[in-house]
């Protein structure tokens, strides 16, 4: 069951997130989503320490479910790593690209040189994500699956194929230049073609 305090957050999320979207990150108030929330603004700051913390938690609590379960497509007792992989660059690619992420990108880097929120979007949002992906590459290159490397360094390799042609030109207003199911097929025959296990010669 759910206590009061986890309640009186989720007010403030969802209050939030409706004042973000009407009025954007510059003209929302904690005052406005205080009064939203049916709370003051000191019980506001109780939860949330600054504006930039409450955006970044609040444009997380939007695609949690989301990211949740595209976590859960990494299931290292699937013995097919190449058709876990595709799927989850698939989900991965789906939800990068959606105009909320897209949106939520947008302004994170606009107001990078002004706020600390994009820091904190990033630290809690896709560096955490990865480093779960990092954690799944390992337990393959631990498992023998793999070549044995650095399961860090393989993730971030992995993420820059993914978004390879794709992220990018969205973020510009265009469309990307792949099709999903191409992009994530090709970055995971690529990410198999660095890091799958050295194939034995008979003059080894």
């Amino acid at each position: 069951m759910r206590t009061k305090t986890d309640d009186r957050r989720a007010a403030f999320i969802k209050a939030a997130l409706s004042v973000f979207r009407e009025v954007g990150y510059e003209r929302a108030s904690m005052s406005e989503i205080s009064q939203r929330a049916g709370g003051s603004k000191a019980t506001l700051y109780n939860y949330f320490k600054s504006k930039d913390e409450l955006y970044a938690e609040t444009m997380l609590e939007a695609i949690s479910t989301q990211a949740s379960e595209i976590m859960l497509i990494l299931d290292p007792s699937r013995t097919d790593v190449s058709v876990v992989l595709i799927e989850f660059g698939l989900s991965y690619l789906k939800v990068i690209t959606s105009p909320q992420v897209v949106a939520n990108k947008r302004t994170a880097i606009s107001q990078g040189q002004n706020s600390s929120f994009g820091k904190i979007l990033y630290d809690r949002g896709e560096r955490r994500a990865w480093a779960k992906v990092a954690d799944y590459l390992g337990r393959l290159m631990a498992g023998g699956v793999l070549r044995p490397g650095d399961p860090a360094v393989a993730a971030l390799h992995f993420q820059g194929l993914l978004e390879c042609g794709m992220l990018e030109p969205c973020l510009y207003g265009a469309e990307p230049l792949r099709k999903i199911e191409d992009a994530a097929a090709s970055a995971v025959e690529a990410l198999l073609t660095i890091y799958g296990p050295r194939v034995q010669t008979s003059t080894e």
